[in-house]
């Protein structure tokens, strides 16, 4: 990817949701909601403190992280749809059952 985000900023690709219910109902695109699930794409170095020390991303890229559903600013770079935002605005990453985190 071209691009590399600056200081606690996070690329996110959203993980697209299931098309059908657990009924077996398939959804039509305009009635899904946007995930708020991604992979994490690219981190930045890390934010600076009060005394000035850098305080390095507790993610990083592969991470499958949760997010809130009106976080970060939506970009397309490279063709792909993306998000951009604060690690602040992630709310933790998911692991499975075996504290690994989950494969993507």
């Amino acid at each position: 990817m071209g691009f590399r985000p600056l200081h606690d900023r996070v690329v996110v690709k959203r993980i697209e949701a299931e098309q059908k219910s657990a009924g077996g109902i398939i959804i039509p695109d305009t009635a899904k909601e946007k995930p708020q699930q991604g992979e994490v794409v690219a981190v930045g170095p890390g934010a600076r403190n009060e005394k000035g020390e850098l305080v390095v991303l507790d993610v990083k890229a592969g991470d499958i992280v949760l997010f809130g559903k009106w976080s970060g600013t939506e970009v397309k770079i490279d063709g792909q749809d993306l998000l951009i935002m604060k690690e602040s605005d992630i709310l933790g990453v998911i692991e499975n059952a075996a504290g690994a985190k989950k494969a993507a």
